[in-house]
This record gives C-alpha cells, structure tokens and sequence, in this order.
C-alpha cells in the first residue's frame, strides 16, 4: 500500500470524466511535509488524464514516461499503458519504482502497475492509494445513487476518504474532461 495519497477516477453518465486526487506528501510514516501537492495533470494535447500514488519522484519519472509513450503512439492510452507496464517491469531501475498509475481519457480508465499490470475496471469508478478503498467505496455509492456528474462524485469522495484516512488530506485537485 502506499502512504500518503489517495486519487479517485469517474467516467460520468454524462459522457464527462474526472480525476482527482488529496495534497497530503508523508515523508515516512509519521511526518507530513507538503499539504498541497497536485498528484493529477493532464497529458497528450489535453486528452488524457493521469493521477499517481506512491513514491512522488518516481510518479514523476513514470508519468513523463508515459508522456513519451502516448507521443509515440498518437494518444493511443490502452497502447501507450501496455508498452509503459511492459518497460516498468522489465527494466532493472524502473521495477524498482514505488508507484502506481490511473490514467484515462473519455473512454477508457486504467490501473498501471509496475507488476506489469494494466486493468481496466468493470466500473466507470477507480482510487487507488491510502485512501483508495474509502473513496472508491465512496464514488461508486455517489455514482449508482445519485445524479452527480464525475467532477462532484470525486470531491465528494475525496472529501470522505481525508476524513477517514490519515494519510490523506482535503486539500483536493481536480482535472476534468
């Protein structure tokens, strides 16, 4: 599990996407040391959105692989995860890594891991991180009962998950589509 950040991932029944995810950085297991890092951005001609987990140097390093990769292959997200998963395994220094990845564009979301994994989610909701099972339980409860659109169900989810988690904060950034 990773410490110290939680994203949360909704495709909308109104064909909108979002993505968000707390400020908290824990150095440690004890110490907080940044309140409002952005752990979410944009990618590819303002196509795709990415939010990570984990180690923020190595979230970093992947996420602008993963740049490089959807480059490569015209935006291509479902392409561009496999062949990053495929390198994050099989690299010495990359399998190293302590971080996961939600990417997803108006179609598709995505889990990437260095295990190699790349999971498409049978719903329209993901979180991973610290948080993730608070605000995942959180998002689809939002999602399949009520009329929100994916922007509120993730606030309202993030908001849930900080006052649970220790390891997450209100402090919230959101990307949308």
């Amino acid at each position: 599990m990773f410490h110290g950040t939680t994203i949360v991932a909704v495709k909308g029944k109104n064909n909108d996407v979002a993505i968000g995810g707390d400020g908290q950085v824990t150095f440690g297991e004890k110490t907080i040391i940044k309140h409002q890092a952005k752990k979410v951005r944009k990618l590819y001609k303002n196509t795709v959105l990415v939010g990570f987990a984990g180690s923020v140097a190595d979230a970093f390093t992947l996420t602008e692989k993963f740049e490089g990769k959807l480059e490569q292959h015209g935006g291509h997200l479902k392409r561009a995860a496999v062949e990053l998963a495929q390198e994050w395994r099989k690299d010495k220094i990359l399998r190293k890594y302590e971080a996961m990845m939600v990417a997803m564009d108006l179609e598709t979301i995505l889990l990437i891991s260095g295990n190699g994994e790349v999971i498409e989610p049978d719903d329209d909701v993901i979180a991973i991180g610290s948080g993730g099972a608070y605000a995942l339980a959180a998002a689809k409860a939002l999602y399949y009962h009520t009329d929100l659109g994916s922007k509120d169900i993730v606030y309202e989810s993030l908001k849930i998950a900080a006052s649970i988690c220790i390891y997450t904060n209100s402090n919230i950034s959101i990307e949308t589509l």
